[in-house]
């Protein structure tokens, strides 16, 4: 329901100005809350079992209580296919960002953030800044500095070690180790959709957040529904909605309608593809699609209609990881080449049943053994190919070897 939402202008385009986002509930009852306390603030956020907006969601009052943070940093430097829901809340939201960076430095003491945004978001950096300068001239954000850092935007940067490396001017490639350091100290890491759910979580009450969604994913989600859907878009809905309804509902359906379902990818790319069968009971929480051998992920959902060649799909998804990939340790490195490489023969047939097992386990490897979780990301929707798709993999080997008989006759 409307009065449920938490981003209220996330599809209406109103102004982004700081006084028509005040007239919109941001930054209201400030003071009330810093009178609370920081204890307050993580006591809300431990009550309502509110969890991160990506992966596997984790528990964000867990990831509070690891130490102190001196630094907070926000990741909106990710590219992977399948999502725009950052670009949505830069456009649409800023206001939002920017209160919830507040208040998770307010909970957690923190006197520095760091906005980490992709170079090629242009005109979503300036109107952050200019929302930044907004709260400076009003001093809604007391002594928190916050910087806007530039980045290069790429997929490896998912990946927390890899972000906060680039942060420091270095080239982004993951650590290998599991501390979060900028500068040398312990600093969190928060997506944007994340910080900007915190402000409206605090005003209405760990009660009313934890009153929507399902008994292990609570509240609202972003949603960002593309591909072959009559309209594509972004929007919240409650977590545990299901697949079905929510492209019905506000995708317009499958283009022809459902029963023209191939597959989808529920959460951007690395969660890899789920065939119209597991999509027809498929409920959008993190547990269920754990249970499907999926992720929630950033909540990018991409539609496939059965005019879609599903290989050809994975083909250039491999070929994005491919050069993607920082390099650094061998099972990733080499990895997403030999994929690519055997994946752009499966395209068109030219590869042996055989090294469908081959691939299978380069997969495994490759999602075992990788120096950061991107080697798990790149095997995901390949691995899901496989599984559900393996038969028309057959077939198309079949077809090319029939066909290449015949011509030597």
């Amino acid at each position: 329901m409307k009065k449920d939402r938490i981003f209220t202008n996330i599809n209406e385009q109103g102004s982004v100005t700081l006084k028509a986002s005040q007239k919109r509930g941001d930054w209201k009852d400030v003071q009330e809350i810093l009178e609370k306390g920081p204890q307050w603030v993580r006591d809300q956020i431990s009550e309502s079992e509110f969890r991160e907006r990506s992966g596997h969601g984790e528990y964000v009052a867990k990831k509070w209580a690891q130490g102190k943070f001196p630094y907070l940093v926000i990741n909106a430097c990710g590219n992977e296919p399948g999502t725009g829901i950052d670009r949505y809340l830069l456009r649409h939201e800023p206001h939002k960002i920017l209160e919830g960076c507040f208040w998770v430095a307010h909970a957690l003491e923190v006197h520095t953030c760091y906005i980490c945004i992709r170079g090629d978001y242009s005109q979503e950096r300036e109107i952050l800044e200019a929302a930044l300068l907004e709260c400076f001239e009003n001093n809604l954000l007391g002594d928190l500095k916050i910087h806007l850092h530039i980045g290069a935007g790429g997929a490896i940067c998912g990946e927390d070690s890899a972000l906060l490396e680039s942060l420091e001017g270095r080239k982004a490639i993951p650590r290998g180790t599991p501390d979060q350091k900028l500068y040398g100290c312990l600093s969190i890491v928060h997506n944007l959709e994340t910080v900007a759910t915190i402000p409206t979580l605090l005003r209405q009450g760990a009660l009313w957040f934890s009153s929507l969604g399902t008994s292990k994913s609570k509240g609202t989600k972003l949603f960002s529904l593309s591909g072959h859907v009559g309209t594509p878009c972004v929007v919240e809905e409650e977590m545990g909605i299901s697949f079905k309804d929510l492209i019905e509902k506000q995708g317009g359906d499958v283009r022809g309608g459902w029963e023209f379902l191939l597959a989808a990818i529920p959460g951007g790319a690395s969660s890899g593809f789920l065939p119209k069968e597991s999509c027809e009971e498929l409920t959008l929480d993190f547990e269920s699609l754990e249970a499907a051998s999926s992720c929630l992920g950033t909540g990018g959902i991409v539609v496939f209609d059965q005019s879609t060649d599903i290989v050809r799909i994975a083909v250039r998804l491999a070929q994005f990881y491919k050069q993607e990939s920082c390099g650094k340790c061998t099972p990733c490195r080499v990895g997403t080449g030999w994929v690519s490489h055997l994946l752009d023969r499966l395209g068109v047939g030219r590869a042996k049943v055989e090294e469908l097992d081959e691939l299978q386990e380069v997969l495994r490897r490759m999602a075992d053994t990788s120096l950061c979780s991107f080697g798990a990301w790149a095997a995901a929707p390949i691995e899901s190919l496989l599984r559900y798709f393996r038969p028309e993999l057959e077939q198309r080997i079949k077809l090319y070897e029939m066909a290449s008989r015949r011509e030597k006759i």
